[in-house]
């Protein structure tokens, strides 16, 4: 029997700036001037569950908006920013998600205003938090990481002891007084070979490059919906020491005047065998001694917590699952 193509829709935002039309222009200006665009969060999303489908033999089609129109009882799976919900009106069931608003108040009427049947987010917190306002259907689904790309090196290459991923996002110039500087002089004074790389500065190939040659990172960043860069670290097999101090959900858009929501994670998928975690600056010294010793022993495994719990073909087969339910009570 033919089995129906998913009915994938994805999308980048972009919108004209200046002139009617003039984001097409800027768009290959962009590209002259910055060469190939690195993919984003909401695209590796999208990326990664086809990735997954290829892998298991299922079929899907992409962005097909007059075939929807003529098989309105077929199910849209609608994956990033809210703008493709009102590009057509939707007579589909829809399963939206996950990288969708940042937080529910953005639009808390989103269930009446599209014919949504499910809403996926990427993690348990962000679940939480989501549900603070909606009490609608809201289901965890994180993306596969591709682990064929992101593998683990030989031991010959690494002569980087510990790389520094700085996604420090908000309050800068204070966290990196009191938490980057600080971390960065007592792994000197160790005599550590230490690299940095800071998000939003560097292109994919080059984290690839430099987590070939690291033994361990460090990871620092307030809170992650899912952390595709330290998920692609533990994918190479390099164990993390997470900066994961918890507390509220620190968006200053939101914080504290419009959402305040608490607990959160830096490192919401994880366990013992990823590395080991810290909340401040005052517990890392014997966070990172511990965490040392264990990596010199040999006793984290990272890249199995990955296959175990985020292969592309295990998340693809959730989507496909959640896709049935929704289909089932239809």
């Amino acid at each position: 029997m033919q089995i129906k193509p998913i009915n994938l829709f994805y999308e980048e935002p972009e919108s004209d700036r200046w002139l009617p039309l003039d984001r097409y222009p800027r768009r290959v200006i962009r590209r002259l001037i910055r060469g190939k665009p690195q993919p984003g969060g909401m695209m590796i999303y999208f990326i990664n569950l086809c990735l997954g489908l290829d892998r298991l033999g299922i079929p899907y089609q992409v962005n097909k908006y007059s075939y929807m129109k003529k098989h309105p009882e077929e199910v849209a799976c609608i994956i990033g920013k809210p703008h493709v919900l009102y590009k057509i009106k939707w007579h589909n069931p829809i399963i939206f998600g996950p990288a969708v608003y940042s937080h529910p108040s953005d639009e808390p009427l989103l269930f009446q205003k599209a014919p949504i049947q499910k809403l996926l987010v990427s993690c348990e917190w962000l679940k939480d938090m989501y549900k603070t306002l909606l009490h609608e259907d809201i289901t965890v689904w994180p993306s596969g990481i591709n682990t064929y790309r992101w593998q683990p090196a030989a031991p010959a290459q690494k002569d980087i002891d510990i790389l520094i991923y700085n996604k420090i996002r908000w309050q800068y110039d204070s966290l990196e007084a009191e938490l980057l500087i600080p971390i960065q002089s007592r792994l000197d004074k160790m005599g550590l070979r230490v690299e940095n790389i800071r998000y939003g500065f560097y292109k994919e190939e080059e984290y690839e490059l430099l987590l070939k040659r690291s033994k361990a990172m460090i990871f620092l960043c307030e809170h992650e919906t899912q952390g595709f860069a330290y998920q692609q670290a533990l994918s190479a097999g390099v164990p993390i020491l997470a900066w994961d101090r918890g507390g509220f959900w620190q968006d200053p858009t939101y914080f504290p005047h419009k959402a305040k929501f608490a607990p959160v994670s830096s490192v919401p998928y994880w366990d013992h065998r990823c590395g080991i975690k810290f909340q401040n600056i005052n517990e890392f010294p014997t966070k990172l001694a511990e965490f040392l010793d264990k990596l010199e022993s040999e006793q984290f495994a990272p890249r199995d917590y990955i296959l175990e719990n985020l292969s592309l073909e295990q998340c693809a087969k959730n989507y496909v699952e959640i896709l049935h339910q929704v289909q089932g009570r239809l």
